[in-house]
């Protein structure tokens, strides 16, 4: 398709985006639209350095590899280059899309849709403030390279959010109901979920009260030890971080303890959701990379670059947020697998402790905060009264080895709106969720 130049590495990226976005102000329209994007990111690479663009126009693409091979160095040894060897050099079956294909529905039907959820908002007077917004993103890629492959692949995702503010007897509460799916059709649980956010949030805002510092056990619900597996442990597993890093090349030696023998955790861009990404940004397949097991670092999330500066396998983890960015190293669906017994087991476990199943936001690399949302306390392993709490801090390695319990089932979660953010490039589409999961000792404040 594309004429590269002798003695280089080349590729090309090309995208064509279709994007649909409505959202509502207490049940007033304030956007409904739907846009269609296309452009190119090329890259050369002479063994030295890279070069590269992003371009809208398509029909300039040959030019602009041509434009930025003339500033390369051509070499003659560039096929041996251990980077370019963990390229790929083959031509899979195109990927299709999973369900119906969101571009053939109306956008009134996605109105409709939308709006069908209005009545349990607008017929609860607590609720003071609500906004609301349907987004779905359809994405057709193409890569191409100078060692002959060439990888095509169709994705979409959609989904919606309620965001509610509530007000009573001059108490305020803020949650939301959100959820994502491949296509409309997965999108049918949203109204129970949202009635049932509702009624968890109508709780708390009346009979919540104010945790005690110090510390706890905590129990963290799918979601929550999904944000954690991702902020505290996924950032650190991806690999450009520990380039030149000394203290984290040591710190993150393969085959460290970090914790129980039934602790893992992977990541992997094959399962269904936000994080699925069955070829990365440089053409490399999805694999599932297990970052710990039994306990133990096990594993990190590559590009082609960090794998041969490594001497490690390429994992799919090459991103980017689209076709004006360069792919780096981020995560897919990154999650705890399933522990050593049951949910009702875990909570049976604790006598005085909280459990959070909802979080605002959460960070972390070498120690971790989580802000906690709908938050409970647990008496004689029973989950009890809502309880406030303003931040769940702790080291994150210090933290692993305190978990003393993992759920034998897996609960994967995909949102819509935010995403993962690094360096420049933000929102990233990622998938996470797990078991629930059960830490000794956490500072509460």
């Amino acid at each position: 398709m594309f004429k590269f130049p002798a003695g280089l590495y080349c590729d090309v990226r090309v995208e064509r985006n279709r994007e649909t976005m409505i959202s509502y102000l207490k049940g007033e329209i304030r956007e409904m639209r739907e846009r269609d994007t296309a452009g190119a990111f090329i890259r050369v690479f002479d063994g030295g350095r890279w070069y590269f663009s992003s371009i809208t126009a398509l029909d300039r693409v040959q030019g602009e590899i041509d434009r930025l091979a003339a500033l390369a160095a051509p070499n003659k040894d560039i096929a041996a280059d251990k980077m370019v060897l963990a390229l790929p050099d083959r031509s899979p079956a195109p990927v299709t899309l999973r369900g119906e294909d969101l571009k053939a529905v109306p956008l009134a039907a996605k109105n409709a849709l939308l709006a069908s959820f209005f009545p349990p908002v607008t017929a609860e007077p607590a609720i003071a403030m609500w906004s609301c917004f349907y987004k779905d993103t359809c994405t057709h890629k193409e890569l191409y390279n100078s060692k002959g492959a060439a990888i095509v692949s169709d994705q979409q995702t959609c989904g919606m959010r309620y965001n509610l503010s509530f007000s009573e007897n001059g108490r305020t509460f803020a949650e939301s109901a959100n959820l994502a799916a491949g296509d409309l059709a997965g999108l049918n649980g949203f109204g129970e979920a949202l009635e049932g956010r509702i009624a968890k949030s109508l709780e708390f805002l009346r009979d919540s009260t104010p945790v005690k510092p110090g510390k706890y056990t905590v129990v963290l619900s799918p979601a929550a030890a999904g944000v954690f597996a991702h902020e505290s442990f996924g950032h650190k597993s991806e690999a450009d971080f520990m380039l030149g890093d000394e203290t984290m090349m040591k710190e993150w030696h393969i085959g460290r303890q970090l914790g129980p023998d039934f602790l893992h955790i992977t990541d992997s861009g094959s399962l269904p959701g936000n994080g699925y990404t069955p070829y990365d940004d440089e053409g490399s397949p999805a694999r599932r990379t297990t970052l710990i097991k039994n306990g133990r670092l096990a594993g990190r999330l590559h590009s082609a670059r960090t794998a041969a500066a490594m001497g490690e396998q390429t994992t799919g983890n090459a991103r980017a947020v689209n076709f004006e960015y360069e792919p780096i190293v981020r995560m897919t669906t990154t999650h705890f697998e399933p522990g050593n017994m049951t949910k009702e087991e875990l909570f049976a476990g604790v006598e005085d402790g909280l459990y959070v199943e909802t979080i605002k936001h959460g960070s972390g690399l070498s120690t971790f905060t989580i802000a906690p949302s709908l938050a409970y306390y647990i008496k004689n392993g029973e989950i009890s009264g809502p309880a406030q709490i303003s931040v769940i801090s702790g080291s994150v390695f210090d933290t692993f080895g305190k978990i003393d319990a993992i759920s034998d089932k897996v609960e994967l979660l995909s949102f819509v709106g935010g995403g993962c953010g690094k360096m420049e490039q933000y929102p990233l589409p990622v998938g996470f969720g797990g078991p629930y999961v059960r830490v000794r000792e956490l500072t509460v404040l």
